[in-house]
């Protein structure tokens, strides 16, 4: 060590003991927990509170049923054209800047959107929520890495919990808000925004923080060849599978969300019942959230977790099929269960890579090619019930996708990282061309 490395890593260690620093980085941590929280909270209901007010905002805006189906693909569309840009604007900015920005985007999307007067300025406004969502959920699994790298599954648990607890709170409040302001659609859409402007105040000051110290955060030090040289992350099979795993449990959540009230509606139950049927699904992941996160990170292999959220999935899609009514409500909770393969798939994005910058090529790759995959199967659950006139083809494709999500989320699951199988494929190329 070179006596100027000898001076540095002192006047590190003097900084990092002094009292000040110490209660700074105190106050800093707890910053980023509420903000964790806060950011968790509004990733969805931009989403949710637009499902529950649909009919409205397609009659307020005149807004064709073509144009109202096209809207159900936009969030995983957005989520993967834009959430592969954040590992590259996190590099530059820094993750907590991106985030404060991502949540700036949703406040100012959500706030113009009901009232932009236009179908076209709907869904411009729409994007840009949904791009703020999309660098903020890539981002999410990287700041966890960063600043509370050895409680990776409780983090996890805590803002998965807060993403499940957002997702069903704007679906079943929406609508008593829109009819305590008198009906207003527009109220009860940009109520959303305030929610969201509270999430952009705990990343404030911790804009500046472009890297946490290496001793903290367990990366390579700033500088190193890892911390900056992109991984092939195309030439790992881990990721591939965290990728595909990621977008079928994605379209299983999204036909859920669209379609599950309208099979049990046309099985005979109430719509009000139906609607409180998804909300116990949206429901279910909320206490989950937290605890499937922290079983996940004491398991040396999270595919057993993986076979039982599926074996839940298949098993609620065998009641809609022969008893849609009759088993309504366990058909709901053991959809809920199944569901829960999201928050297992964002921990295991922050097992399967070492450092930061390699949680954030993963996070980045697992979450926009896996909301790509998702894009086709609402659209395809539509057109199959359109086509039959009854819901056995579309539940028997919901269930045929299941056995393929618990193959390659097995495979996710096994103890290793990105960056063992990029640097050994890099080895064995370099022999070969030797």
């Amino acid at each position: 060590m070179s006596p100027t490395d000898r001076g540095r890593t002192t006047e590190t260690s003097t900084l990092e003991t002094t009292p000040g620093a110490g209660r700074t980085r105190v106050w800093a941590t707890r910053l980023v927990v509420v903000g964790i929280v806060l950011s968790a909270l509004n990733l969805r209901p931009a989403i949710t509170s637009l499902g529950a007010l649909l009919e409205e905002v397609r009659d307020g805006l005149g807004m064709s049923g073509s144009v109202a189906g096209l809207l159900t693909s936009v969030p995983p569309l957005c989520f993967a054209v834009f959430g592969v840009t954040a590992p590259r604007l996190a590099r530059r900015f820094g993750p907590a800047a991106v985030v404060c920005a991502g949540m700036a985007a949703i406040t100012a999307g959500l706030l113009i959107r009901p009232y932009v007067g236009n179908t076209a300025g709907f869904l411009a406004a729409s994007a840009l929520a949904l791009m703020g969502i999309a660098v903020s959920n890539v981002l999410m699994p990287v700041i966890v890495k960063r600043w509370f790298p050895d409680r990776v599954g409780s983090m996890t648990g805590l803002y998965s919990m807060a993403l499940a607890l957002g997702t069903s709170l704007a679906a079943a409040v929406s609508v008593p808000l829109t009819d305590a302001m008198g009906g207003d659609w527009q109220s009860g859409l940009a109520v959303w925004a305030a929610v969201a402007a509270a999430a952009v105040l705990p990343w404030l000051p911790l804009v500046r923080d472009r890297d946490r110290p290496a001793a903290q955060s367990q990366e390579p030090a700033r500088g190193t060849t890892e911390q900056h040289v992109p991984l092939r992350i195309s030439r790992s099979r881990t990721a591939w599978a965290l990728a595909v795993f990621f977008g079928l449990q994605a379209t299983a959540a999204y036909i859920t969300m669209g379609w599950m009230p309208q099979i049990f509606r046309d099985a005979g139950v109430p719509a009000g019942t139906a609607g409180v049927l998804l909300a116990v699904t949206m429901v279910m992941g909320v206490p989950l959230a937290f605890v499937i996160p922290r079983v996940a990170t004491r398991l040396p292999h999270q595919g057993p977790i993986v076979l039982v959220l599926g074996a839940c999935g298949l098993a609620g899609y065998a009641g809609l099929y022969f008893a849609p009514a009759g088993g309504a409500w366990v058909w709901a909770l053991l959809l809920g269960v199944s569901n829960c393969a999201f928050p297992l798939a964002l921990t295991m994005v922050g097992m399967r890579a070492r450092s930061g910058a390699g949680v954030a090529q993963l996070s980045a790759f697992a979450q926009s090619t896996g909301y790509l995959i998702s894009i086709p199967g609402p659209l395809l659950v539509g057109v199959l019930y359109q086509q039959s006139g009854g819901w056995g083809l579309p539940i028997a494709l919901m269930a045929a996708l299941m056995v393929p999500q618990m193959v390659v989320g097995f495979l996710a699951g096994r103890d290793r990282t990105i960056e063992d199988e990029t640097s050994r494929d890099r080895t064995i190329e370099g022999e070969t061309t030797r």
